[in-house]
């Protein structure tokens, strides 16, 4: 799933492509995936790109008449850019491609999806604060206001396991479950810990990680285009994807704990004093 980091990358990307293009041509492929109906996707021809956002993990393409492309990857979207658009017809329900968008310069990109559960969200807006998903964000871990204080305050009182915390969008906006590992391991801190037991020693190194690993892996996205954004993040990913192998840090092994559909891992030596997690649906710890 893009988080934080890859969906910058996209943002500047777009920005530095599309910005003051106009917009020639945007047609849905699969209809599901268009969650508004007014403005119509059909508002966005001969309009111009004035910016482009982020919003947590959601991308944010303001026109000059005030209206917004939004549109969130879940988790097996992808963007793919073009040069050239090709002039292929899209054939609706025989092709991953769920919108495309060619710009006046020839130019353009479409919104992919993999698999057969079918998440990615496009939403045409005059707000962007219309889309649900963008109302309901918590703050940007990256912004200046959001200060160690301002984490603490957070926490507080939450009787949550710290790694949910992490996830959840309301609470801190843009992180998911492959930079919630990271950022947990750089902060030698177990994913199952409740957020309101963190002691103040805690939160300092939660709050440092945070910073730090976001900001890094920003850092490696940036300037990079679409295809190269996810190969970019499992090179940066220190246990996050890495089970079975050496922990960068300690040298332990990289474990692993299996939900209904996806995983988090972890170093034993660096986060949980040596124990084992079991698998959530059986057991929080070993003991």
């Amino acid at each position: 799933m893009p988080e934080m980091p890859e969906v910058q990358g996209l943002v500047d990307f777009l920005a530095e492509r599309a910005s003051g293009r106009t917009i020639t041509k945007a047609a849905v492929a699969n209809i599901a995936a268009l969650k508004t109906y007014d403005p119509p996707i059909d508002a966005l021809a001969g309009e111009v790109i004035d910016g482009v956002r982020r919003r947590g993990k959601f991308v944010d393409l303001e026109t000059d008449a005030g209206i917004h492309l939004v549109f969130h990857l879940a988790k097996a979207g992808w963007l793919r850019w073009y040069e050239k658009v090709p002039d292929t017809v899209i054939r609706p329900g025989k092709t991953p491609i769920a919108l495309r968008v060619r710009l006046d310069d020839g130019a353009g990109f479409d919104l992919t999806e993999a698999g057969t559960k079918k998440s990615l969200a496009v939403y045409v807006a005059r707000d962007p604060h219309d889309v649900p998903g963008i109302a309901r964000l918590g703050p940007d871990p990256l912004a200046d206001a959001f200060t160690r204080d301002a984490l603490a305050s957070l926490l507080t009182g939450r009787r949550t396991q710290i790694k949910g915390v992490l996830r959840d969008q309301s609470i801190v906006a843009g992180i998911g479950n492959a930079y919630s590992d990271e950022i947990l391991h750089a902060a030698r801190m177990s994913p199952y810990a409740l957020a309101a037991s963190l002691t103040d020693d805690d939160i300092d190194r939660l709050y440092a990680a945070m910073r730090t690993t976001l900001t890094d892996a920003v850092a490696a996205a940036t300037g990079r285009p679409p295809a190269d954004l996810k190969d970019a993040k499992r090179r940066g990913m220190a246990v996050h994807g890495r089970r079975g192998e050496a922990c960068p840090v300690c040298g332990d092994e990289v474990r692993s704990v299996f939900f209904a559909d996806n995983s988090l891992e972890y170093c034993p030596t660096c986060q949980t004093g040596g124990k084992l997690l079991a698998d959530r649906r059986l057991s929080r710890l070993l003991k």
